[in-house]
């Protein structure tokens, strides 16, 4: 595998040096594919505790970078917007797409071949098909009892 562009303040290949434990704040953050998908609202089933994805997303997504718009005060506008943190994976980690480098290193697995960290271009989670630009829908437009007609497969 080849070697990811540098990036300032990161240690070369650090997820699979690194426990996610021991990551600074900025490889913390770098782990993130910028999918988009952790901003879709989910719907979880209350006897199996399955978790399905909609295509409804949090109000702050940008559609098109697949980023939260408010990132650092999101909390002031959706206060119940979960910070991840290698303390709580126990606790969120099911939650997480099935792809997330989180939820992926968090099993003791890799990072894909088009992970931004592998190809060194944010790019790459778009061009594989990955994220969900362009696909979503503003929670502003679809009431709460419809999100169920909008559940997608991961």
């Amino acid at each position: 595998m080849k070697d990811p562009i540098p990036r300032k303040g990161l240690r070369p290949r650090f997820w699979e040096t690194t426990p996610l434990t021991k990551m600074t704040d900025r490889e913390w953050e770098a782990l993130c594919d910028g999918c988009g998908k952790c901003c879709l609202n989910k719907l979880e089933d209350e006897d199996t505790e399955e978790v399905a994805l909609t295509c409804v997303a949090c109000r702050l997504l940008d559609d098109a970078t697949c980023r939260c718009s408010h990132y650092e005060n999101r909390h002031a506008f959706v206060p119940d917007c979960i910070v991840l943190r290698p303390d709580n994976l126990d606790t969120h980690a099911y939650w997480m797409p099935r792809t997330c480098a989180y939820r992926l290193l968090w099993q003791g697995r890799p990072l894909p071949d088009w992970h931004p960290l592998i190809t060194g271009t944010p790019q790459s989670v778009h061009e594989a098909g990955i994220s969900v630009q362009g696909r979503t829908l503003s929670e502003f437009d679809v009431p709460f009892e419809e999100w169920e007609d909008h559940i997608i497969e991961e």
